[in-house]
């Protein structure tokens, strides 16, 4: 990658934001307008109602119809972010870097770890930034987790459960709740991708999985209902839950260590404040949660009674992660989520989708890129 020598207040980089519905309008857009050295420059979205929510919140972006439009004019962006349907993921990220555009695409990258890499190569190939929006690296709980794993607090980790839960029994339509294979929807692919790149961050490669998918809900024709168990490398076994049909929500995180355990309840704050229409920089106390939901270290005692200490969770952070591409654009830096990272996610994911299918455990190759 090389720098360009913006990247400032005064000299922003130039955004164009392919896709408005729930991931553009609610995550990229806000903190893509948030993130000191970028400007929202283009959406490209035909839907009349998206744009006009879109003009309201950014009266001075430009739109397109098609994402085809933005290749058209190339040198008026500096980065390409892709936050449309899975589907159009790679064809989309592909035509930009093509384009000599540095891109971001919302996870997950890609619906096969092939085709990840490709993408990661070809970014190599042309000096180009491709990095994926894996924004859960910077929730609270997470944070706060690392930090207690870098101070050994835990002693040796045994088993990592880590739940994303929702209690959704009516379904609510869309490609995320299609069964075809090309639309990449179903919780799996979904919240999925967020519990492994987690996991995956703080154990390292995985070398077997075995998973169980269902399809709960009445009408349901995507995967609503999964478990994936992951053996690291390390020997660290990963718990990983997702579910729309949880009437009665587990931890997001408990975590077993040789000298103690942390529980932590409730998920990080970001998300339903930028749905509220909250922005970073406007409201107070960013990514603070209340300390009735702080997580508790200890042994022996359950945290429902009160056992353990109250761990202060860390402020969760999602402005981080465009401050980050910003950095990588103006200094040639490494991106905050690499292609490669993504790839290793969707090795497990796609082993988790054939375990469920055969009953069968899969066993990985650790390490490969």
């Amino acid at each position: 990658m090389t720098g360009t020598g913006k990247g400032t207040q005064d000299h922003p980089f130039r955004v164009g934001l392919v896709g408005y519905g729930t991931a553009g309008s609610f995550f990229h857009a806000p903190l893509i307008a948030a993130a000191e050295g970028l400007r929202l420059d283009t959406i490209v979205t035909g839907n009349a109602e998206r744009r006009a929510h879109a003009r309201a919140e950014h009266p001075d972006v430009r739109f397109a119809e098609s994402a085809d439009e933005l290749w058209e004019h190339g040198g008026d962006l500096d980065l390409v972010v892709v936050a449309s349907p899975n589907r159009t993921h790679v064809p989309v990220a592909r035509a930009a870097l093509e384009a000599g555009l540095p891109v971001v695409v919302d996870k997950p990258i890609a619906a096969t770890a092939a085709q990840a890499r490709e993408l990661g190569t070809l970014a190599e190939s042309r000096g180009l930034l491709l990095s994926v929006f894996q924004n859960r690296r910077w929730d609270n709980d997470f944070r706060t987790l690392r930090a207690l794993l870098d101070d050994g607090a835990l002693g040796e980790v045994q088993r990592f459960e880590s739940r994303f839960e929702r209690w959704r029994p009516r379904l609510k339509g869309g490609w995320r709740e299609s069964g075809d294979p090309a639309e990449v929807g179903g919780l799996l692919y979904d919240l999925g991708s967020h519990v492994v790149d987690q996991a995956l961050v703080l154990f390292g490669p995985a070398v077997r999985v075995y998973a169980e998918a269902d399809v709960r809900r009445e009408g349901a024709a995507a995967d609503d209902d999964t478990f994936i168990a992951v053996t690291h490398a390390n020997g660290v076994r990963s718990h990983l839950w997702m579910s729309a049909t949880t009437a009665q929500l587990g931890p997001r995180f408990r975590v077993l260590g040789s000298t103690a355990g942390y529980v932590k309840y409730g998920l990080d704050p970001q998300e339903a404040a930028l749905r509220e229409g909250l922005r970073p920089g406007s409201a107070p106390d960013w990514g603070v949660e209340d300390d009735s939901l702080w997580g508790r270290l200890g042994a022996g005692e359950s945290p429902l009674s009160g056992g353990g200490e109250p761990v202060p969770s860390l402020p969760g952070d999602y402005p981080a992660y465009y401050a980050a591409v910003a950095a990588a654009l103006r200094d040639s830096t490494p991106p905050p989520v690499s292609a490669f990272e993504a790839a290793a996610a969707l090795d497990v994911l796609e082993a988790a989708r054939r375990s469920a299918s055969d009953g069968g455990t899969v066993t990985l190759t650790s390490g490969s890129r």
